[in-house]
């Protein structure tokens, strides 16, 4: 592995590392503010901040490639963070994270369908498989022990099919755009999709509880970090690994907000959703190494020997 791909893979970690932690506080802000004004909001300080560390524009190449923006803009942030914001009034925390496992699985499915250069393998496909099973039981369990709405869960699968079309535009930037750039593009187009539905939704444009010590904190870190900073990182590791290969990383999202979600919040995880986010996790490692051969004939010879001894 080069330097340059090692580099990818560690700021991929990364980001998925903190992004793993933003279900929790956003989870908390929704107690005095709305999934739309959680998103302009923490959209805003992100776009802010972005123009602060780079203010140099670039001329696009036409109607096209603005348009490339535009959906960026609307698939990677108005439309991903706001179904995701609205399923955390119905769900846990942690039920939300375990669902964005699906990530990797729908950004697979998109880019065989809509691009060329990266299609399904054996080895994916069976990681996909095990991956989904451990999402089923993840649904499962919301609806049968926790009794949650289950429109909760819908709005937690559909955000993560917006990230993968937010994925596949992504590739098709040119690179020779700098990142913070094309980052502070997407934040703008994101913040004027959104607009129209804070118009309409008589959301507070200029709420007095930004000068709240609790409210600042929280969404100066969505904004700062979890936005500008990792929405930059993203998608430098895009460039470098590739879609599918870092959208693979986001299988770890679930684990870390499982974890987080008990400790912040003390949201209740049952054996189930653990058993179902292994399975998520067990999922990226098949789709990245597939199944060893000498693995599984060492089980089948086990579990033959087993048998034969209990029949004796």
């Amino acid at each position: 592995m080069s330097g340059r791909t090692l580099y990818g893979h560690l700021i991929a970690l990364l980001t998925v590392s903190i992004w793993g932690t933003t279900f929790v506080f956003t989870k908390i802000l929704l107690d005095d503010s709305t999934p739309v004004e959680i998103l302009f909001y923490r959209f805003l300080i992100g776009y802010c901040a972005l123009f602060l560390l780079y203010p140099r524009t670039h001329k696009t190449k036409g109607l096209k490639e603005e348009l490339l923006f535009f959906g960026l803009g609307l698939s990677g942030v108005s439309l991903y963070f706001l179904l995701e914001n609205t399923a955390l009034q119905f769900t846990l925390a942690a039920n939300v994270g375990l669902l964005s496992g699906t990530v990797p699985i729908l950004t697979a499915i998109v880019s065989h369908f809509f691009t060329t250069d990266e299609r399904f393998s054996r080895k994916l496909v069976w990681g996909f498989l095990v991956a989904f099973a451990g999402t089923a039981m993840v649904i499962f369990n919301a609806q049968v022990i926790l009794n949650l709405n289950p429109l909760g869960d819908f709005l937690a699968l559909m955000a993560p099919l917006a990230w993968a079309f937010y994925s596949i535009l992504l590739k098709k930037v040119d690179h020779c755009y700098n990142p913070i750039f094309v980052t502070r593009k997407t934040f703008f187009y994101g913040l004027l999709t959104v607009i129209p539905i804070m118009i309409f939704q008589d959301a507070n444009f200029m709420p007095e509880k930004m000068v709240s010590l609790q409210f600042g904190l929280n969404i100066g870190f969505l904004g700062l970090i979890a936005s500008a900073l990792c929405f930059v990182t993203w998608n430098r590791a895009v460039e470098i690994i590739g879609t599918i290969k870092a959208s693979n990383y986001i299988y770890l999202v679930p684990l870390i907000s499982m974890v987080t979600s008990i400790l912040v919040l003390n949201e209740k995880v049952t054996n189930l959703s653990v058993a179902g986010g292994f399975l998520i996790l067990t999922g990226v490692y098949i789709s990245e190494h597939g199944f060893k051969a000498e693995w599984l004939h060492k089980l089948v010879v086990k579990k033959t020997d087993d048998l034969s001894k209990q029949s004796q």
